[in-house]
C-alpha cells in the first residue's frame, strides 16, 4: 500500500465518528435527516477544529447515491470521489490558502 497522510488516514469518515462538535454534527445530521437544507455552509474557526471533515461529511451526504443522507455509504463512486477531494460536484475553497 501506497504512503498515506496521517490526517487523510485518521479523518472520521462518519458524522458518528467526530469528536468534540457534537452540536454541529446534529444540527447537520438533522438536517439531511428532515431534507432541510441551507443553501449554503459557512466553516469557520480554529485550524484543527473539524471545519473541513464536517464540510467532507456533508457534501458526502447530499451526494451520496443513498442520499440525502446523515449516514452516508462511503462506498458509491460520489463518496469516494468526495473523500478523496478528487469529485467535480465539490469545490473546496481553504480560506487560509485564497486570500485576496
Amino acid at each position: 500500500m501506497g504512503y498515506q497522510s496521517l490526517y487523510r488516514k485518521w479523518r472520521p469518515q462518519t458524522f458518528s465518528d467526530v469528536v468534540g462538535q457534537r452540536h454541529v454534527v446534529q444540527t447537520l445530521s438533522n438536517a439531511l435527516r428532515n431534507g432541510r437544507i441551507g443553501h449554503s455552509y459557512l466553516f469557520a474557526g480554529p485550524r484543527g477544529t473539524g471545519k473541513t471533515t464536517v464540510a467532507r461529511l456533508l457534501a458526502k451526504g447530499l451526494n451520496c447515491e443513498k442520499g440525502p443522507t446523515p449516514e452516508p455509504c462511503g462506498l458509491c463512486d460520489n463518496c469516494r470521489s468526495i473523500g478523496e477531494g478528487s469529485s467535480v460536484d465539490v469545490i473546496e475553497i481553504d480560506g487560509a490558502s485564497n486570500r485576496g
